[in-house]
């Protein structure tokens, strides 16, 4: 209990980081009233919203409001859509949930018993299989992937469809563009995780008693090789997510990603606001689930 409430406690250090680096890029790329108002406003225009924004207060204020407004769920209205940031954000999440959940489970699966078939047939044929492909998966840039995958599988197939969201058959091409860059470091990850494990004493007392190589596998080496996967899904999130948005530019799908995408070419500062804060959230939480998945797996991470 006490490692879970330290670990709540650290949640809002990096979303406040977050939000401060946020609010210097902003000051930095240009006035947000010229943003807002564009070439043709008048000075009592600009002058009554840089009173309205507190544009007209000291720097650490503004960051007082900027923090207030944020922590309200108040990220302004967007100069696009003429709706509040949040809410459209909040609307393209679950889009991008859908596609990084899919994406993540399919690389965690494939790599797990890629990286368990590696190990059991170290040195063979599917080893140097497995492990070609890994390396060719880990070279291919995700946008690359995606534009080929569009080209055999939607155009000179026609099987699935190029881009949209809609039923399954929507999902299928983003998902493998998702994963496909995930799942090496998933398989090499396990590989060694799982080779390491097998020279360790307690499995090879287990072999001497008689526990056959399958049953030591399941039963003594998966259950303490898994910690380093674990891990490694905490350290892919921020990978992962800007994957996504690659991946939903490619394929037009309607999330969180394309949206900040088209939000910074319009200059959209609200949504591009609540874009990031989504995003940074995103990946605290799921860090913390990751850690709190560690702990519970091996009880030694609880007591440092």
């Amino acid at each position: 209990m006490r490692y879970v409430l330290r670990r709540l406690l650290l949640v809002p250090i990096p979303l406040l980081l977050v939000v401060a680096f946020v609010f210097v890029v902003l000051r930095l790329t240009g006035d947000p009233v010229a943003i807002y108002l564009g070439l043709d406003a008048t000075p009592e225009q600009e002058e009554l919203l840089r009173a309205e924004l507190h544009l007209d207060q000291p720097i650490p204020v503004q960051f007082a409001y900027f923090l207030a407004d944020l922590l309200q769920g108040d990220f302004g209205t967007s100069i696009q859509f003429k709706m509040a940031a949040m809410q459209i954000v909040g609307e393209r999440l679950e889009a991008t949930l859908l596609l990084l959940g899919l994406g993540l489970s399919a690389a965690i699966v494939l790599g797990v018993l890629g990286g368990v078939a590696c190990a059991v047939w170290k040195d063979k044929l599917p080893d140097f299989v497995i492990s070609v492909l890994a390396v060719a998966g880990q070279s291919m840039p995700s946008f690359w992937l995606g534009i080929l995958l569009i080209q055999f599988f939607a155009l000179d197939l026609g099987w699935l469809p190029t881009s949209g969201r809609g039923g399954w058959e929507h999902l299928v091409l983003p998902t493998v563009t998702l994963a496909t860059f995930l799942v090496p470091n998933f398989i090499l990850v396990t590989r060694i995780s799982v080779l390491e494990t097998a020279r360790e004493q307690f499995v090879v007392t287990a072999r001497a008693r008689g526990a056959g190589a399958a049953r030591a596998l399941w039963l003594h080496v998966l259950p303490n090789a898994i910690n380093p996967v674990v891990s490694l899904i905490g350290l892919q999130l921020g990978r992962l997510m800007g994957g996504a948005v690659v991946t939903e530019t490619i394929f037009a799908w309607p999330g969180v990603g394309r949206l900040m995408v088209s939000a910074i070419f319009q200059r959209d500062v609200p949504v591009v606001i609540a874009s990031v804060f989504i995003v940074a959230v995103t990946i605290v939480i799921a860090n913390l689930l990751v850690d709190l998945v560690q702990a519970a797996i091996d009880p030694r991470i609880r007591m440092r």
